[in-house]
């Protein structure tokens, strides 16, 4: 996998914005469609440690499967909450953008640029 790439869902507008302002300073990221192919358990894991964050932080809350598997329970540790969004990618905030070995969520988009 490449250092340099972008989780990114076409439909969003944060996700295009962000793969804009990417590519107007020449960077071409690698596009991980995320919600055509669920990243693994071991990929997001990583993400999260990218992130420097916990699990949660990296949960879109508005999304169905968030109230139906309970995920605002607080007792949930980062393993389940990974295995959900591992379940579910609708779960997975985006844009999340990796350079470098590092990562940032893109709300608002101009984030992404924090790595650069």
């Amino acid at each position: 996998m490449t250092s340099t790439r972008l989780y990114h869902n076409p439909r969003c507008s944060k996700s295009r914005a962000a793969l804009a302002l990417l590519h107007e300073r020449g960077i071409e990221p690698e596009l991980i469609a995320y919600l055509d192919a669920a990243p693994s358990v071991a990929e997001l894991r990583e993400l999260v440690e990218q992130l420097q964050l916990p699990a949660r932080a990296l949960l879109r809350t508005g999304e169905e499967p968030y109230c139906a598997l309970g995920l605002a329970d607080e007792s949930l540790d980062d393993a389940a909450l990974i295995a959900a969004m591992h379940a579910h990618p609708r779960l997975i905030e985006r844009p999340v953008f990796v350079h470098a070995g590092r990562a940032v969520i893109g709300r608002p988009p101009e984030r992404v640029l924090e790595l650069l």
